[in-house]
């Protein structure tokens, strides 16, 4: 079966997110005050092809785990769906 993987990594909110906070101080400067509190973060997307929904969701985990994200400064989530 193959699947396909929508990650979301994301700083941890309780960092420092400093292009999250340049862009957020830049919107009052573009007429856009009442946006505020902006996080810049990654989306990746990625196939699998694995015999079920487990083990894809496993080596989706892995993948964050040990390449993607960086768990002192980055949380992540994703949705997996077959294709």
């Amino acid at each position: 079966m193959k699947f396909r993987a929508e990650i979301n990594i994301m700083p941890l909110k309780n960092l420092l997110d400093p292009q999250g906070k340049a862009v957020s101080a830049s919107m009052g400067n573009i007429g856009l005050s009442e946006i505020t509190n902006v996080r810049i973060g990654k989306h990746i997307t990625l196939e699998i092809d694995a015999e079920n929904k487990e083990i894809a969701r496993e080596k989706v985990t892995e993948a964050c785990t040990k390449l993607l994200a960086n768990q002192i400064m980055e949380g992540y989530e994703f949705i997996l769906s077959e294709i």
